[in-house]
């Protein structure tokens, strides 16, 4: 329900690259231990031909991986980057159904993700705290009730997320019906309150980003710099009988 065909791409994108980074690292290791240079990215045709020093150009395996890698990670940040706009939309849809179908009592991980998110950010709803109001179950209640999560509390329980429904003691005994209004919560939406976060730690973002570029990068020219001084036996010095 609250899936989408761009979050679920970069999802699996994101878990390739993981496997794929995890086993060019193994077999890395294996490479360099061992010394078999076809593992770490020169191939040399008949070795017995082949001078210590000029190994054949020919890439394969551990350099071509990390490569192809790093072309992977740059094509989805550039594909992510032009779908900005797509992406915002689908977000705004799946945060729109956890709102809808938010049940009460109920043991979800994203509904505890969401609740995660409106108390540590001090907001409630998506846009504002009228989004609840498109919950069925919450506006069915006859009591002034609202989410836990949203409620406009002190500074020194603000580490405690609660979830589900909390009903409100109203001082109006004769007020029947859940209104809004009378809710004790953050008015304002955690929409802006992600946005403002990102952007207050874009340059965090950033700085991951081109370290893990770099350390690939050194990767590879490590794998071929090691490669070139891993020599193989020249068998045309043996004595021959």
């Amino acid at each position: 329900e609250t899936s989408s065909s761009s979050l679920t791409v970069g999802a699996y994108v994101f878990i390739g690259v993981g496997a794929v980074t995890m086993l060019m690292g193994f077999l890395g290791c294996i490479g360099a231990v061992n010394e078999v240079r076809c593992l770490l990215g020169l191939v040399s045709g008949p070795l017995q031909h082949d001078p210590p020093s000029s190994p054949s150009p020919a890439l394969t395996q551990y350099f071509v991986f990390l490569l192809l890698i790093l072309v992977t990670q740059v094509a989805a940040g550039v594909l992510f980057y032009f779908n900005m706009d797509k992406v915002k939309q689908e977000m705004d849809g799946i945060i729109t159904k956890i709102i809808q179908n938010y049940k009460d009592g109920q043991e979800d991980k994203l509904q505890e993700a969401w609740d995660y998110v409106q108390a540590q950010g001090k907001c409630c709803g998506w846009e504002d705290f009228h989004n609840w109001t498109e919950n069925t179950e919450l506006m069915n209640r006859t009591n002034v009730t609202y989410p836990c999560s949203c409620e406009n509390k002190t500074e020194d329980d603000s580490a405690l997320v609660r979830k589900g429904f909390c009903e409100a003691y109203s001082v109006n005994e004769t007020q029947s019906g859940n209104s809004p209004q009378d809710w004790p919560v953050y008015q304002e939406g955690c929409k802006s309150k992600v946005q403002a976060w990102l952007q207050d730690n874009l340059g965090i973002i950033l700085g991951v980003c081109v370290g893990v570029a770099v350390i690939e990068l050194l990767g590879m020219l490590l794998s071929i710099c090691l490669c070139r001084h891993i020599h193989s036996e020249d068998y045309s010095k043996v004595p021959k009988y």
